[in-house]
């Protein structure tokens, strides 16, 4: 049975042209791609077999991370259950000139292991601290899975909740997409990577339609999956501006999959993003001011407040690490 540290591993990447979004700034997107492929490998390896996430904590990015550079991503094993498991992931970024090397974001996700149907299985590997430090570790990571039970336990019901809540706001967008064999990573399974540069996508654009100039993504906040995505599903992506504020502002997505043989709708997940704007020193740019005006308006309004709150005492926090 593998301690912690025998599960870490590593995974690199050379930021190209194609990984940018504008200003030369590696996507968020690409980044939450990349964070849910190295989570996935790993799960994947330790468990032997099938992955998928079912859960994601916020990923706050703290640094900016240029074309030209280079991104190591670190994923590790910290606790396992009956058919799922707890993975930390740290994201950095190095200069290959100066060599200087930047905390660029860090999260933990939640995987759960599933047979060729996409049922849970059983995995046999558990995770065994090697000392006290680990056994820290491992107890924080087992409380996480404990407190995300309650979400879990709504999973069928929010599958089925395909109400649009954004349809209320006055600044909103709709796409969709058919799922082929390239967005998949095992049988007809969507990879989340994917979808993850989907919905980054989608948001970017409403942002950048409000504000008529470049947008960065600045945050995702905790997110949970309750449906699978499938070969040859359609998925629609409901997003609304839900909070203002001086150069930055959120969006929430809502992400439906749709059968086509069958018609019937699930609700995949709904994610809130924070985009901040900027100018092309890097500097941050004021945005458009924005009232809510619909009690709907308001009350979402109400609710991108308390989470831009919550979002500043994280990022605050992170700052504060010494590996910042």
């Amino acid at each position: 049975m593998p301690s912690i540290a025998e599960t870490k591993r590593q995974m690199i990447q050379f930021v190209f042209p194609e990984h940018a979004s504008i200003h030369d700034r590696l996507s968020g997107g690409r980044l939450m791609d990349w964070i849910m492929l190295a989570a996935t490998i790993d799960s994947s390896l330790i468990s032997k077999g099938i992955t998928v996430l079912g859960a994601t904590d916020s990923i706050d990015f703290i640094n900016p991370v240029k074309v030209g550079e280079i991104v190591t991503l670190e994923s590790w094993v910290e606790y396992i259950g009956s058919s799922s498991m707890e993975l930390g992931v740290k994201v950095y970024s190095e200069n290959p000139e100066s060599g200087k090397k930047k905390l660029t974001t860090s999260s933990h996700l939640a995987f759960v292991a599933v047979d060729e149907d996409g049922k849970p299985r059983k995995i046999s590997e558990k995770i065994i601290p090697a000392d006290s430090d680990e056994m820290s570790i491992y107890v924080e990571a087992k409380e996480r899975k404990e407190g995300r039970l309650t979400q879990i336990a709504k999973r069928n019901e929010q599958a089925r909740n395909t109400i649009d809540e954004t349809e209320i706001t006055r600044m909103r967008l709709e796409t969709t997409k058919v799922v082929l064999p390239e967005d998949t990573f095992h049988g007809d399974f969507m990879a989340v990577g994917k979808l993850m540069m989907d919905i980054d996508q989608a948001a970017s654009i409403l942002a950048m339609r409000f504000v008529k100039g470049v947008m960065i993504t600045g945050s995702l906040d905790d997110l949970y999956f309750y449906s699978p995505i499938r070969i040859g599903d359609i998925i629609t992506f409901k997003a609304g501006i839900t909070y203002v504020g001086q150069s930055s502002l959120e969006v929430g997505i809502k992400v439906l999959s749709e059968d086509v043989m069958t018609g019937e709708q699930r609700h995949t997940c709904t994610a809130f993003l924070s985009f901040v704007q900027l100018e092309k020193d890097g500097s941050t740019k004021p945005v458009p001011e924005f009232e809510p005006e619909t009690p709907e308006e308001k009350r979402l309004w109400k609710k991108g407040l308390e989470r831009k709150d919550f979002r500043s005492e994280r990022v605050k926090k992170i700052k504060g690490n010494d590996e910042y």
